[in-house]
């Protein structure tokens, strides 16, 4: 009996290797194709069980050393930086140094105005307040780099009112995290960073995680992930306020703290993850009420607890965030029901999550067709399809060629997608999360050449070409 339990505790482990060997071996093939076509760049980390099943790095960290990506690479982490500044929220409040339902006017008396707006509608999304990033580009000076205090001096002066009455609606905006940083430090007394690496960062030995601002305070940090975009009609990688590109706002924003500016390795996140698993910071109590789902006053779920996005049902439960900022693109998740979490780490604006994929690798299910594959053409067979398109409403589609890429303008937007063949008359985009989209050329017997816009297998546009 005993050899026949030795046996089976064999083979079973047997299985569970070759399943993670095949794994691992699926999820490499993926990115790796998404690399070789410019979908992805960055670093994928995968845990089961409390054990690393797959950590690897495609691509470069620096474009201009060459210097690639590995384990231990440093990443801004977008928005998923929001999760920390919730959690700052819970120890204070656990300090007895706030409570949630405190008005904002109390820690915060400049902004009066928003009377009704509490930190739990700040935690929540839930506030009404306008989003300073489609806002501070109106009469801020674009040449300075703003902080915190310079949000709220700017809205002090402006009284926007509320987009809507709080709690009626839940409506993401980066100035509610903002505000909450501001918060953190003026009842701590502490900067928002040391904050959190006193009380967050130290405490769960996150050695290489740290609140960085590159352009306000630059420093040289070794294995850092530069964020890249493609300069205009190139493909070459350039940070985002390069001329090249011309994206101001991560210049004149980069001071400010609390919606994003954390910096991490995916190895401290999963460290992170685990600490919240395991109520290692928080108590279970304070957990709960970080992942809570709440009801807008109108009984709308409101799917987002304190800075973590937040899934709950029968037999589900998972939390994470996802980030897009400055040529950043980031995702934590992480599954409490089986256990599994999934980081992945870009420093290219345009890379894709995979994530479709990625849960049906680690779920053992066939693999849907969820990115094609590129194929290689002549440029004389792209020249064919280039040319102005025109709609019956008069609306032009531009199509130039450029380094085995069509690229889709129009004559009023310059919106810079590229396109690769997948297929002789069908080009596959390379955009921004990774969402699906097709060009589409059929050639008529009258000689027309038709051009039909797709995403997701709906026509979105379409027009003949004229010239």
């Amino acid at each position: 009996m005993k050899y026949l339990k030795l046996l089976l505790a064999v083979i079973l482990l047997s299985t569970n290797c070759i399943s993670q060997t095949t794994q691992s071996s699926q999820l490499d093939s993926l990115f790796t194709l998404l690399h070789t076509q410019n979908q992805f760049n960055g670093e994928v980390f995968i845990a089961q069980s409390g054990k690393v099943t797959f950590n690897k790095g495609y691509g470069f960290a620096n474009e201009g050393s060459k210097h690639g990506i590995n384990g231990k690479t440093l990443f801004e982490l977008a928005s998923c930086s929001k999760q920390f500044t919730g959690a700052a929220i819970v120890l204070l409040k656990r300090e007895g140094k706030l409570d949630y339902n405190d008005k904002l006017s109390k820690y915060i008396p400049e902004l009066g105005f928003w009377e009704d707006v509490t930190i739990y509608d700040l935690l929540r999304h839930t506030s009404g307040i306008p989003d300073f990033i489609f806002t501070m580009g109106e009469g801020w000076d674009t040449t300075k780099i703003a902080t915190n205090k310079d949000v709220i001096t700017f809205f002090s002066l402006r009284k926007d009112p509320l987009d809507f009455k709080p709690k009626t609606r839940h409506r993401y905006s980066n100035t509610n995290y903002a505000l909450l940083a501001s918060i953190i430090e003026r009842v701590s007394g502490k900067k928002y960073g040391d904050y959190l690496s006193a009380k967050i960062f130290k405490p769960l030995k996150m050695n290489t995680t740290f609140v960085y601002n590159r352009r306000k305070t630059p420093r040289k940090i070794d294995n850092y992930a530069i964020g890249y975009a493609w300069a205009h009609d190139s493909f070459n990688k350039v940070t985002m306020d390069d001329h090249a590109f011309n994206e101001p706002l991560v210049y004149y924003l980069d001071g400010v703290e609390g919606p994003a500016k954390v910096n991490s390795t995916a190895e401290d996140i999963y460290k992170w993850v685990m600490a919240l698993r395991n109520n290692t910071l928080l108590t279970q109590k304070e957990f709960d009420e970080m992942t809570q789902i709440t009801l807008t006053s109108a009984g709308k779920e409101i799917p987002y607890g304190f800075g973590l996005d937040v899934r709950k049902g029968e037999n589900k439960f998972s939390f994470g965030h996802t980030g897009s900022w400055d040529g950043y693109t980031t995702l934590i998740y992480h599954d409490a029901i089986k256990d599994r979490t999934i980081i992945i780490l870009q420093n290219f604006k345009l890379g894709t999550n995979a994530t479709n994929n990625v849960f049906q690798i680690l779920n053992g299910q066939p693999l849907t067709v969820e990115y094609e594959k590129k194929i290689a053409m002549d440029e004389v067979d792209f020249r064919q399809f280039t040319g102005v398109y025109v709609d019956e409403a008069g609306k032009e589609h531009h199509i130039t060629y450029k380094d085995n890429h069509l690229i889709y303008n129009t004559k009023d937007v310059n919106w810079d997608m590229r396109f690769f063949p997948y297929a002789y008359n069908e080009f596959f985009a390379i955009r921004h999360g990774g969402m699906n989209g097709v060009l589409k050329f059929t050639k008529h017997d009258n000689g027309d050449t038709e051009l039909k816009m797709l995403e997701y297998g709906n026509v979105i546009g379409q027009g003949v070409r004229k010239k």
